[in-house]
């Protein structure tokens, strides 16, 4: 029986048949998400030869993945022809801006020209489900199979070792050498079986977006784009996000912009709703004009892990092993943005090690212990454990970034800049004033500066 459909857009994608087959020891791997780490996992095995089994709970992958709008591509790159893959815009500008409460901005944007050349730094804005269910293909075409509307309930013990997973379909049980969890934040088959703690609340971000529908021209106008370049816009400050620690962006698609806000789960429960926290970022004098006239066709939610390096769960575990934003793969530096990379070589790393182990006829700890000594040595954990510091200090600092500092650069452009009959060195005079005074003094300059050094470092 095919398990195949054509989509509207002639997209074949595999879908559910009505009713379940017995799955039962016939793969040897069965991955948890059809999201781009589980997807990576699951391509890898598969060109190593691997029988592999993709559940996703979604009627098709990607449709329960939410994220800000930025794909880096260098290491799907490595694992499939991305040029038939349904990328939105190349990202041409990266800008970034502090807004303070009263409606002011200072931004600094940059336009290198090298973005536009290909690979186009390997970042790119999509659309996660036309990207996803691309990308899961991909792996069917490897010799994966998917199996949509589906979700995992638990996991199959045999003593202490994973041996498999339960589902919500009736005789549900599928018994396999090696799960991998890749389930995304919301972790709860990792939590329930102990693999992993459920995070703490300084460890965990809450995201909201909307994407609104604009025509071609009036994007490439307002954000002054040609061709397939697009725009990556970060926003910081009381401005941005009122009383909480987070940002705003505004990301650049085809036909509609992505607009959303990130911030402490913490601040959310001290009675900072994400709906009213995103209506006064969307109203802010730098946003608005951004998506005027633009009709509202997307709205979505999800947490975002940020506890860093010291937040990591255990990565591997005798038949198991954890990928992706259900790891804490995320990096949040202020200016790096990043998860959809880590999550992609989170997979490759997990599969290859996957792939050697039961090459031996192993499926332990052990065996599968080089997932996490290859991550360990990549960019992934290096990046996590260099920016391990970031989201402490900025909370222990937030008077101070997020709203002492947009006042203080607002007041100090406008003296700087200021027509009048003083003299230019009496408004460079009182405009370093306004900055020195909202840092506590040159001491208390010079401690924030020694502070926040390793952002250059």
């Amino acid at each position: 029986m095919s398990n195949e459909a054509t989509t509207a857009g002639g997209l074949q994608r595999p879908t559910l048949r009505t009713e379940t087959p017995n799955y039962d020891d016939a793969y040897d791997a069965v991955v948890v998400g059809a999201g781009l780490a589980g997807t990576a996992a699951a391509l890898t095995m598969a060109r190593d030869g691997l029988d592999v089994l993709m559940l996703e709970r979604g009627p098709a992958a990607g449709t329960k993945n939410v994220f800000g709008g930025v794909l880096y591509t260098p290491t799907i790159r490595e694992l499939v022809d991305i040029d038939g893959a349904p990328l939105e815009r190349y990202v041409a500008e990266k800008r970034f801006s502090i807004l303070s409460s009263e409606g002011d901005e200072t931004a600094v944007s940059m336009r290198p020209g090298a973005w536009r050349d290909e690979p186009h730094n390997d970042s790119y804005t999509v659309l996660r489900r036309r990207f996803d269910e691309w990308f899961a293909k991909q792996a069917v075409e490897a010799g994966a199979t998917l199996v949509t509307e589906t979700t995992v309930t638990g996991l199959l013990r045999d003593g202490g070792a994973v041996v498999g997973v339960t589902t919500d379909r009736p005789d549900g049980e599928i018994h396999a050498p090696v799960v991998v969890l890749a389930e995304g934040a919301n972790s709860l088959v990792s939590e329930g079986a102990d693999l992993k703690e459920r995070p703490e609340r300084d460890a965990v971000a809450v995201s909201v977006k909307e994407v609104f529908k604009l025509d071609r021209d009036t994007i490439d106008d307002r954000f002054r784009l040609d061709g397939d370049a697009g725009a990556a816009y970060q926003y910081f400050g009381e401005g941005a996000v009122g009383e909480a620690v987070g940002g705003g962006f505004v990301y650049t698609n085809k036909r509609s912009v992505s607009v959303g806000v990130v911030y402490r789960v913490e601040d959310a429960a001290a009675g900072q709703t994400p709906e009213a926290t995103l209506d006064a970022f969307e109203s802010h004098p730098a946003v608005a004009p951004l998506i005027r006239g633009g009709r509202r066709i997307e709205y979505s939610a999800h947490v975002v892990p940020e506890g860093g390096a010291r937040a990591m769960p255990d990565l591997v575990h005798d038949g198991a092993v954890v990928v992706g934003d259900a790891a804490g793969l995320v990096l949040n530096s202020g200016v790096h943005l990043e998860g959809t990379n880590m999550a992609v070589e989170s997979g490759y790393h997990a599969g290859k090690a996957i792939a050697a182990a039961l090459a031996d006829g192993r499926s332990d700890a052990e065996a599968l212990a080089a997932y996490a000594r290859d991550l360990d040595q990549s960019f992934v954990v290096e990046n996590l454990r260099h920016y391990d510091w970031f989201q402490r200090t900025i909370a222990a600092d937030r008077q101070f970034l997020f709203e002492d500092l947009p006042r203080a650069l607002a007041s100090a452009e406008t003296e700087y800049f200021k027509m009048d009959r003083a003299s230019k060195d009496e408004h460079t005079g009182a405009a370093r004033d306004h900055l020195v005074a909202a840092a506590g003094g040159w001491f208390g300059a010079a401690k924030r500066a020694w502070r926040f050094r390793r952002m250059l470092s």
